[in-house]
């Protein structure tokens, strides 16, 4: 199966939480049946992308990336690359990178979509169609702040930046519903 077959799979699978997320995984799909090429940072004028938020298991908390070129908290995530095979795969393969982390564990089963434009970067003036996992840290592992960060950090899930913005606050609130 394909990367695209994958995520067309996933995301038609996949039951919504409410109306606003069901509209978005109809946007998705709709965009990926009419572009084959959907699932890479070429394609225009959107393209899909696979994140990870980061829990902690002994502890309500997240860990969050100062992002590079957003200078922004943001969870962990980004392009799919040629050797993924699924979305969730392309998700914990970022996570890994980004942390440095060993043993993630992730759930194949989304927690929110979410569509933004990219205000930066190589992609300035696109739309990412990011779908986001949760993603579960071994006990006692330490991360590792990558060259695409200029900080990692663990933040309580009541004590998110002030800045943030609401997709990752709504992605944290989602993770420990």
């Amino acid at each position: 199966m394909s990367l695209h077959a994958d995520a067309t799979a996933v995301l038609t699978g996949w039951d919504p939480p409410d109306a606003e997320q069901a509209e978005l995984r109809e946007h998705y799909l709709k965009y990926l049946a009419g572009h084959e090429d959907g699932m890479w940072r070429s394609s225009r004028p959107e393209h899909l992308t696979a994140s990870a938020l980061v829990v902690d298991p002994s502890a309500p908390r997240v860990l969050l990336t100062l992002h590079g070129v957003v200078n922004r908290w943001l969870q962990l995530g980004g392009h799919c690359e040629p050797g993924d095979t699924t979305l969730s795969g392309a998700a914990l393969r970022e996570a890994t990178e980004e942390s440095g982390l060993t043993g993630l564990r992730i759930d194949p089963v989304p927690l929110q979509l979410s569509r933004h434009e990219i205000t930066a970067g190589g992609c300035k003036g696109t739309f990412h169609l990011d779908v986001q996992f949760r993603v579960t840290a071994a006990a006692g592992t330490t991360y590792v702040v990558s060259e695409e960060s200029h900080d990692l950090a663990w933040f309580g899930v009541e004590e998110l930046p002030a800045d943030l913005d609401q997709a990752v606050s709504d992605l944290v609130r989602r993770a420990h519903a």
